[in-house]
């Protein structure tokens, strides 16, 4: 309901600490529960009603967006499947296979 408020707070804030209004942008809004506002309203005939308003808290995180900044390019990572990884360490952990001229067959 008090949306424009919550802006125009955010806005003096965000003034306040400093922030430039046009780089921010707001990064969290959580609302809780809070206790019940519990009036009395009084009817004709002498009866009584009660009026209970349903409150909640609001936050607002709102955050100043920093300039882009180019990532470092890297190398792919590979990807071995569980049967290239098992291939791999019968490799290395054994010694090749020799024939008769002792000379090492390549592995398949």
């Amino acid at each position: 309901v008090y949306k424009r408020q919550l802006l125009e707070n955010v806005r003096s804030n965000a003034d306040a600490k400093g922030l430039d209004l046009r780089k921010t942008y707001i990064t969290h809004i959580q609302v809780n529960k809070a206790r019940k506002g519990r009036r009395r309203g009084f009817k004709a005939h002498g009866r009584i009603k009660d009026w209970c308003a349903s409150n909640c808290h609001v936050e607002l995180f709102v955050t100043e967006k920093a300039e882009n900044v180019k990532k470092a390019e890297e190398e792919k990572a590979k990807h071995f499947s569980k049967k290239q990884l098992a291939r791999m360490k019968l490799r290395v952990g054994k010694p090749a296979k020799k024939t008769d001229a002792n000379t090492a067959v390549p592995g398949k």
